[in-house]
């Protein structure tokens, strides 16, 4: 497989301006665990390889989550994701696909119920920021390794 295009070679300012935005939200996050499912299940969402298989190796990293990676897909149908994983999943699932329902008051509130209006800033950033980066991926032909 090839690139269709390196995107980080033709445009560096692009790529040190996302990578900036990267470094911002992943500061923000104290709970590493919830910042990986995040851009996972968004990444699976989006059909990107190259993030699902960078982010799933990430969160490996923090821990034994092999369970979590292989039934995040269907965390609603498993008991093992915590009522603010799944409120976090919920959000993540309704701004990558906000052109289809958008984002109910109903949500809204029940996220306010887990995460401070900051910390619901950053998710709503963080979900934007990975299917930015998911974006790119996709459209430039990226996948698994290319840039090793």
């Amino acid at each position: 497989m090839n690139l269709r295009t390196n995107y980080r070679a033709v445009s560096p300012g692009a790529f040190k301006a996302m990578m900036a935005m990267e470094q911002y939200i992943s500061g923000q996050f104290e709970n590493k665990v919830l910042y990986e499912l995040l851009k996972i299940r968004v990444s699976q969402i989006n059909g990107c390889a190259f993030c699902l298989d960078m982010h799933a190796k990430d969160l490996m990293k923090l821990g034994d989550y092999a369970d979590h990676i292989l039934l995040l897909s269907v965390w609603r149908e498993v008991s093992f994701f915590t009522d603010q994983e799944r409120v976090m999943l919920e959000l993540a699932e309704a701004v990558t696909r906000i052109s289809e329902h958008g984002v109910p008051i109903a949500l809204y509130d029940k996220v306010r119920e887990h995460f401070s209006e900051s910390e619901l800033v950053d998710l709503i950033l963080a979900i934007n920021t990975i299917n930015n980066w998911n974006r790119i991926a996709i459209t430039t032909g990226m996948y698994p390794g290319c840039f090793n």
